[in-house]
């Protein structure tokens, strides 16, 4: 198969025809990009500075920062290109590319959910053997092990549509690379990578979510024996960020490739992935910082500091 194709760069259409609201939207998402940045380093830094967060949900915290960075600085400012100049062209190669890092963090994201949960499950199920089983060993493997998962089964995808034969429009009504508008340039048969696609989708996407489902079934029948409400309310706090982050998650998710392409009108799906890719990687910061007494008391302490230094 010929790999050089007909197509050798893509033109990205994004959201046409936005006249008088173009500038309006664009600074709305330089906002938002801005503040999902700061709101994720943020994370990070207070991990990295504060003794009081070196436990394992919050090293996991950190990876889904990692994951949220990942996905902002790689389609945020193709999205903000399309919107300014009311579209964009990238080479078929750098297409590919972009495509690889937003769907790896998106597997990656995915399973550290998952684990995520597990480690829920172990805290308020099974308390007395947490130290033991979570170890910082267990964490960080775990860790390296969902990276490398995320970037290999991503690699396998990108090159097997990668070999596919491409022709005819170069052009893509969206404002990223995604799975369906690239399958929509190729002239080859693309049944077989689409039964590929949903073998390891539902592998790395379904299975995540069954293991989620089913610790929080654990989570909640536990929490209903505890007998006093403010340990029940104790209890549910510590997992409560967590699972709005799933809900948040999986729910954009859902919407987004779960429901066929071609019953969802274009603006729609649209609309959907501007949710999925931006808005939710600026609520996780918001939710596990906003919500979390450790975090506040950690970013408190940071902001003394630097009061001190400077006041000095």
């Amino acid at each position: 198969m010929d790999l050089t194709n007909n197509i050798t760069s893509v033109i990205l259409l994004g959201i046409p025809n936005l006249h008088k609201f173009k500038f309006l939207l664009f600074a709305l998402l330089v906002i938002i990009c801005c503040s999902t940045i700061s709101g994720n380093l943020v994370i990070l830094t207070l991990y990295l500075v504060s003794k009081s967060l070196q436990s394992p949900m919050y090293f996991f915290i950190t990876q889904l920062s990692m994951c949220d960075l990942l996905v902002t600085v790689d389609i945020v400012p193709i999205i903000l290109h399309t919107i300014l100049y009311g579209g964009t062209t990238m080479t078929f190669i750098g297409c590919f590319i972009q495509f690889f890092f937003f769907v790896s963090s998106e597997f990656s994201e995915c399973l550290l959910l998952s684990v995520m949960s597990y480690d829920r499950y172990l805290a308020i199920c099974n308390p007395l053997h947490y130290n033991s089983i979570m170890s910082h060993k267990l964490c960080v493997t775990s860790v390296y092990i969902i990276w490398l998962v995320g970037f290999i089964v991503t690699f396998s995808y990108v090159i097997s549509m990668h070999n596919l034969y491409y022709c005819g429009t170069d052009v893509i009504d969206y404002f990223y690379c995604d799975f369906e508008p690239i399958m929509q340039l190729s002239c080859s048969d693309t049944s077989k990578i689409r039964i590929q696609i949903l073998i390891f989708g539902s592998l790395f996407v379904l299975s995540p979510f069954i293991i989620i489902v089913m610790s929080y079934v654990y989570i909640v029948t536990t929490i209903l024996k505890i007998p006093s409400n403010t340990g029940r309310h104790k209890a549910f706090s510590t997992c409560s960020s967590h699972l709005i982050a799933v809900s948040l998650f999986f729910g954009t998710l859902i919407i987004v490739y779960m429901f066929p392409s071609k019953r969802q009108s274009l603006i729609l799906s649209k609309v959907s992935s501007l949710m999925y890719t931006v808005v939710t990687p600026l609520l996780n910061p918001i939710i596990y910082t906003l919500r979390n007494k450790d975090f506040k008391e950690a970013f408190q302490k940071v902001k003394d500091v630097i009061h001190n230094l400077f006041s000095v």
